[in-house]
């Protein structure tokens, strides 16, 4: 291995408990001049409250990055397993009930 290739190298520490994951099915992103704002939430069907899991917070240029890292990685992705289907019905919208009961205000 080459001096260079040493020396870009990071030693990263993953906690067993972290290396476990949080299961998020919405993700809430908001921006101000210096920093973007990422909420990872899970909803459960029929519960009208949803709860965040984890905040993840950075600068403008590392979100770019994120949003390049990420592109490109289903990318490959879909070009291994197929294209993700999204459903259209969304249209952005939050399915407050995952199909449960309505709920009132």
């Amino acid at each position: 291995m080459s001096n260079q290739t040493k020396e870009n190298q990071i030693n990263v520490e993953l906690s067993e408990e972290i290396a476990e994951g949080v299961y998020a099915n919405l993700a809430i992103i908001t921006h101000s001049s210096s920093e973007f704002v990422m909420d990872f939430i899970r909803m459960m069907p029929g519960v009208p409250k949803a709860k965040v899991k984890s905040r993840i917070v950075m600068t403008p240029e590392h979100a770019k990055r994120l949003m390049r890292a990420l592109a490109d990685n289903v990318s490959k992705y879909e070009q291994h397993h197929g294209v993700i289907r999204e459903d259209e019905n969304l249209q952005g919208a939050i399915p407050m009930t995952f199909g449960g009961p309505k709920t009132e205000a």
